[in-house]
């Protein structure tokens, strides 16, 4: 596995602590977007978060989704000394990664890492003595190593096992849940997880093949059944759907969103970057409701009924210079908000417009 040098750069970066607001469009982070990078993943919009998440810079930030480590690395030099940084990850070789490259701070006691399903995140706290943190930021999908890697089997552009899990060592593989699916099951997947148009005849062409055992096998099924102009979104979108099938992944970001409420302090930051609308309008409703049903709840005055106040009204984009550096941020949006101060010391908010 290759690892990152260690990142020590000076802390010129000084966060406001007035949350990062958007127009809706992309604003400028850094001179260089790829500041945070390494040969394991480069972290997306990493300024960004770092402005948008970071109120006290002597507190303690949670890196809900850990990787690489580059958003760790990041909120680390914007931190003073005594600020922390907790990383969780299902993904052992994320972990090790990410102890290596931020093996100085691991040393000085500003960064630990716990292996768990960041749904777990309260349990998780609990066990390491946290009670209440300062921010928690949640990058969705998948790492660059983790696409790149071909013996993960998440990657339908190298043939490798079909496995598809974010923890290697539980859980069934992306094979093992093809080989039990029926066509109707493997259909209403497809959709849900995928939005793929062509689900029913994809489907019969998984069926019909049998079992299968590498993700080049799977591709070359999927090719058959599509039109060749439309391989490689179709690839994409039906790659996407066992991944997150196999990972049960909407129904851990649902009950992460409301884990982190539970976790953060009141006026802590939560700062979500999502790459599909599945995961998208999931916190999209949460940030700014309270609720994943995005329905606005008022009392009796017109005021909305949300434990968040909402920083970013429209979601951050990278920016061209970003997107050209890094592709796959092209799909990023991040959204922020904060944790309501508690009622008992709150004052009334304005209705809404």
């Amino acid at each position: 596995m290759q690892t990152a040098a260690i990142h020590m750069a000076p802390q010129s970066h000084r966060p406001s602590g007035r949350g990062a607001r958007s127009t809706g469009r992309p604003v400028s982070l850094s001179a260089d977007p790829l500041r945070f990078a390494s040969a394991y993943h480069a972290p997306v919009m990493a300024a960004a978060v770092v402005d948008g998440l970071v109120t006290d810079r002597a507190g303690i930030y949670i890196d809900g989704t850990l990787g690489g480590g580059g958003h760790s690395d990041a909120l680390l030099n914007a931190l003073t000394p005594t600020g922390r940084v907790i990383g969780i990850d299902k993904d052992a070789e994320a972990l090790a990664a990410s102890e290596e490259r931020l093996s100085y701070a691991v040393e000085a006691g500003r960064f630990r890492t716990i292996h768990g399903n960041f749904a777990d995140m309260e349990d998780l706290l609990a066990d390491a003595d946290v009670e209440a943190v300062h921010g928690v930021l949640l990058d969705l999908g998948i790492s660059s190593h983790q696409i790149d890697e071909a013996a993960r089997g998440f990657a339908f552009s190298a043939d490798g096992p079909l496995d598809m899990r974010m923890d290697a060592s539980t859980g069934e593989t992306a094979a093992e849940l093809i080989d039990r699916l029926d066509v109707q099951a493997i259909t209403d997947l497809l959709r849900a997880y995928g939005d793929e148009p062509r689900a029913w005849p994809i489907a019969n062409a998984i069926v019909e093949h049998g079992a299968f055992a590498t993700t080049g096998e799977l591709a070359e099924v999927v090719r058959s059944a599509v039109p060749a102009k439309e391989e490689v979104k179709t690839l994409a979108r039906v790659f996407q759907a066992f991944r997150i099938a196999v990972n049960d992944e909407m129904s851990a970001l649902e009950r992460t969103l409301e884990a982190a409420l539970n976790v953060l302090r009141p006026g802590g930051h939560l700062a979500v970057i999502s790459y599909h609308s599945l995961e998208d309008r999931r916190a999209k409703h949460y940030l700014r409701f309270g609720n994943l049903e995005g329905e606005a709840k008022k009392d009796f005055y017109g005021n909305l009924l949300t434990p968040w106040n909402l920083l970013t009204r429209k979601p951050i984009v990278a920016t061209p210079e970003e997107i050209q550096a890094n592709p796959r941020a092209r799909s990023a949006r991040l959204r922020i908000s904060e944790k309501k101060p508690d009622p008992q010391t709150s004052h009334p908010r304005q209705r809404e417009s």
